[in-house]
C-alpha cells in the first residue's frame, strides 16, 4: 500500500513517494526507497518491494528513441521489464497471461504509468498517481494545478493528503526528477507552468 505522485513540468518529471511497508495490521516505514532514478528514467512502484528493487537494481533500462517514444515504451521497453521480473521470478502468469506490478516512469520530460497487465499509459494532465493513496493525492494534485506551486511543493502537498486520509500511507516522502540533461520541451496538452505535484507479506 503506497501513494506514488508524478509531474511532468518543463520537460522535467517529478516524482514523489511515501515511504509505508504494509503487512496486514502492521505498517512500517521502510528506508529502502519507492522512487529512484536510473539512467535518464525516474521510477516509482507500488505493488511489491520485490517488483521495485529488482527494477532498480537487476535491469539497465534502455536509452529511449529520439522519435516514436509511444511506440517504444509500448515495446521495446516493456518487453524489457516483462524479462526482468520473469527473470527474477516474480512475474506470475494465469491462463496464459502474465501480469507484474504497477508503477510510474517518467522519460524524455514525460510521465508513464504501467499498469499490472503491462499496459503503459499516460495521462493528459501532466500528472499521476498509483497505489492506495491514488485518489487522494490526485485530487490534490488537481487542487494545485492552477497555483503557482512549483512541482515539488505539489508533490508533498499530494502525499500529505494521502497521509492524513489514508491509513496504509507514510512519510517520510522521498522525491527524485529526471536529470535535466535529458530534458525535453512539453509536449502540447500537457501541464504547463501556473501564471505569473512483496514480498513476505509486506506490500508498498
Amino acid at each position: 500500500m503506497t501513494a506514488i505522485v508524478g509531474i511532468a513540468h518543463n520537460g522535467l518529471v517529478h516524482i514523489g513517494g511515501d515511504s509505508a511497508g504494509v503487512s496486514g495490521y502492521v505498517i512500517h516505514s521502510r528506508a529502502d526507497t519507492k522512487v529512484f532514478t536510473t539512467g535518464t528514467y525516474a521510477f516509482g512502484f507500488t505493488t511489491s518491494f520485490r517488483m521495485g528493487q529488482l527494477i532498480r537494481w537487476a535491469w539497465t533500462p534502455p536509452e529511449p528513441p529520439a522519435s516514436d517514444l509511444d511506440r517504444f515504451m509500448a515495446t521495446t521497453f516493456v518487453d524489457g521489464v516483462r524479462d526482468c521480473l520473469k527473470g527474477g521470478g516474480w512475474a506470475s502468469k494465469e491462463n496464459d497471461r502474465e501480469s507484474g506490478g504497477v508503477f510510474l516512469v517518467g522519460v524524455a520530460g514525460r510521465l508513464f504509468f504501467v499498469d499490472s497487465d503491462y499496459q503503459i499509459g499516460e495521462s493528459t494532465q501532466g500528472y499521476d498517481a498509483v497505489g492506495s493513496g491514488d485518489e487522494l493525492a490526485l485530487g490534490a494534485l488537481y487542487a494545485t494545478a492552477r497555483t503557482r506551486m512549483g512541482p515539488r511543493r505539489r508533490l508533498q502537498v499530494a502525499l500529505e493528503a494521502a497521509e492524513r486520509f489514508n491509513g496504509n500511507v507514510r512519510g517520510p516522502f522521498v522525491y527524485v526528477s529526471t536529470p535535466a540533461a535529458a530534458a525535453s520541451p512539453p509536449r502540447p496538452g500537457r501541464e504547463r507552468p501556473a501564471p505569473a505535484k512483496s514480498d513476505s507479506g509486506v506490500r508498498p
